[in-house]
C-alpha cells in the first residue's frame, strides 16, 4: 500500500515532536513545536485531498523557522513539496516558492493517506489521549480527524489493512 513512502511522528518532549518523511531516494526530518496544532493540521490537509481541493498546505513551527508542506494532487498521486523559511513570524504571507525547497516526492494519495494514518495511530497507541495532551500541552489528540482520514482512505483507496478498519472515536 505505501510503496517506498515512509512517515513517522514522535512526541519527543513537552511541546515537541519529530517527524520523518522518506521515499526511496531521500529523507526529511524536523523538530516541530506545539505552537501550532501540527498533527491535527497535517491530518486535515491529507483529508482535504479526498475532496475537491486543488492543493493543501500545512505549516509547522520550528521556533523560529517554519517548514511548509504543499500537497498538490496530480490525478491519483500527490506531489509533496516541503519548503523551509528562516522565521515563521515573517513568512506567514510569503508564497511557498520563496522558501527553500528542501524535500519533494510524488506519491500515490493512497500511500500518503496510509502512512499518515498509521503514524497518528502509533502516537495514540503509545501515549493515549491523556498522554498526548500532557506531552503536546495546548492541543488534544485529533481523534475525529483521524477517523475522517481512516473512513476516506478505506472508502476511496480501498484499504483493507487492520488499522483502517475500526474507527476509535466514533
Amino acid at each position: 500500500m505505501t510503496g517506498d513512502l515512509r512517515f513517522s511522528w514522535e512526541l519527543t518532549g513537552s511541546g515537541w515532536a519529530t517527524y520523518r518523511i522518506a521515499d526511496a531516494t531521500s529523507e526529511r526530518a524536523d523538530i516541530v513545536s506545539y505552537c501550532t496544532d501540527a498533527l491535527s493540521d497535517l491530518l486535515r490537509a491529507v483529508v482535504s485531498l479526498y475532496g475537491a481541493a486543488d492543493a493543501a498546505r500545512v505549516s509547522f513551527d520550528l521556533e523560529p523557522a517554519e517548514v511548509r508542506w504543499r500537497l498538490q494532487p496530480q490525478e491519483a498521486n500527490v506531489e509533496i513539496t516541503i519548503y523551509r523559511f528562516r522565521d515563521m513570524s515573517q513568512s506567514w504571507n510569503v508564497p511557498d516558492d520563496e522558501g527553500t525547497r528542501c524535500w519533494s516526492s510524488n506519491q500515490p494519495r493512497a500511500a500518503l493517506g496510509h502512512v499518515v494514518l498509521e503514524a497518528a495511530e502509533t502516537v495514540l497507541r503509545l501515549h493515549g489521549e491523556a498522554g498526548y495532551r500532557e506531552k503536546w500541552v495546548q492541543h488534544d489528540f485529533p481523534g475525529a480527524v483521524l477517523d475522517d482520514l481512516r473512513r476516506l482512505h478505506r472508502r476511496d483507496d480501498g484499504c483493507r489493512h487492520k488499522s483502517c478498519q475500526v474507527n476509535v472515536h466514533s
